[in-house]
């Protein structure tokens, strides 16, 4: 999400909540399923290299947190903030012409992945000093690159346009310089990727913000993610608008 960059100097020290409204085994089955969608071969050897249930980054990957405020900040945050923002992809692509799904999947379960050496994976989170002093997309990018050039090695050869496509959603998936990308997204699947990410993150803020309320509130104060306070009330039935959060 693109306000990760000001993560790294502004945010406070709020609680972590609970988790994730689902269980984590329920996330990771709904995972397995989406991967088994993957059709391209190197694809498919890439996702199961990194995310694969024997991988050496996939127990960290399943319980870290997608930040350490603002949005998915809890044990299995990650693994909530990247398959809904891949779920989201692997729908849309199926609505806009030219768009390469298994290219646009993959780039989304694996954008984040460099939050695994950014930031500590157990509670109280916290970034790394690899975080501070390197960041999340880089940090990422090298994991993904040394991991495809480990398939390359011992084939078959892993193509490198899908390589290129996949590395420039992760090096792209801020959408701009001055949230921290490098480039900024310059194909269908990396754009798209982007938005979902964006689209994400923002409404992960809105469940942040939800729990911070005040009994009987309807407004939170100003956020500077969502640029505004944010509205809850309206609720014909007057009930909360987010289920009960996973034990």
């Amino acid at each position: 999400m693109s306000v990760t960059r000001s993560e790294h100097v502004q945010e406070g020290d709020a609680p972590a909540p609970a988790g994730p409204p689902r269980p984590a085994a329920a996330m990771e089955a709904d995972l397995r399923e989406l991967v088994a969608t993957v059709q391209d071969p190197h694809l498919r050897a890439l996702l199961d290299a990194l995310l694969g249930e024997g991988a050496p980054t996939w127990e960290r990957w399943r319980r870290a947190p997608a930040a350490k405020h603002f949005h998915q900040a809890y044990a299995h945050g990650l693994l909530e903030h990247c398959l809904s923002v891949a779920q989201a992809v692997s729908a849309i692509s199926a609505t806009f012409p030219g768009i390469d799904r298994d290219v646009a999947v993959t780039g989304a379960l694996l954008h984040d992945i460099g939050k695994l050496e950014a930031y500590t994976c157990e509670s109280p989170f916290d970034l790394t000093d690899a975080g501070r002093l390197q960041g999340e997309i880089p940090l990422g990018y090298y994991l993904v690159r040394r991991t495809i050039e480990e398939l390359d090695r011992r084939g078959p050869a892993f193509p490198p346009a899908t390589a290129q496509a996949v590395l420039h959603i992760i090096l792209s998936h801020h959408g701009s310089l001055e949230h921290g990308s490098p480039v900024v997204p310059c194909t269908r699947e990396a754009t798209l990727v982007h938005f979902c990410d964006n689209l994400g993150g923002r409404l992960g803020s809105f469940d942040r913000l939800e729990r911070e309320l005040e009994p009987g509130a309807a407004w939170s104060a100003f956020d500077r993610v969502i640029g505004a306070g944010a509205y809850f009330g309206g609720r014909p039935d007057g009930g909360p608008q987010r289920p009960a959060r996973a034990a």
